[in-house]
């Protein structure tokens, strides 16, 4: 039969340390500190940007100036809720279904300024 030898260390109080103990305060602590650390900078940003560009795209309404992700730009004709009808030129009336999500950005369109403001 093979015997196990533990290595008892003491503790502070003179009495022996468990391994329990020893690694409860050693480096767990470390280990769930870098955890979070990385939890905030990294996936809050991205969670904040997602929920930015889906309130962009659920805004978006006729006469809308988009680009698409792939350079694309147009006015919006007709939203719809899975896909999004662009008038790309003006001369020959050219219209093109694009998906929402290759919608990269909206600028919306101040018809009395006549400014444009531009959503990222």
């Amino acid at each position: 039969m093979i015997e196990f030898l533990a290595v008892a260390t003491t503790g502070p109080s003179g009495g022996a340390e468990s391994p329990l103990f020893s690694l409860t305060h050693g480096m767990m602590p470390v280990v769930i500190i870098a955890i979070v650390v990385m939890y905030a900078m990294m996936i809050l940003p991205k969670r904040k940007k997602d929920k930015q560009r889906n309130q962009m795209l659920s805004d978006m309404k006729r006469g809308d100036e988009i680009q698409t992700i792939g350079g694309i730009i147009g006015k919006v004709v007709d939203p719809r809720e899975d896909r999004v009808l662009v008038k790309v030129d003006e001369s020959s009336n050219t219209k093109i279904w694009f998906t929402r999500g290759s919608i990269a950005r909206v600028t919306a369109e101040d018809a009395k300024d006549g400014k444009t403001t531009a959503s990222k």
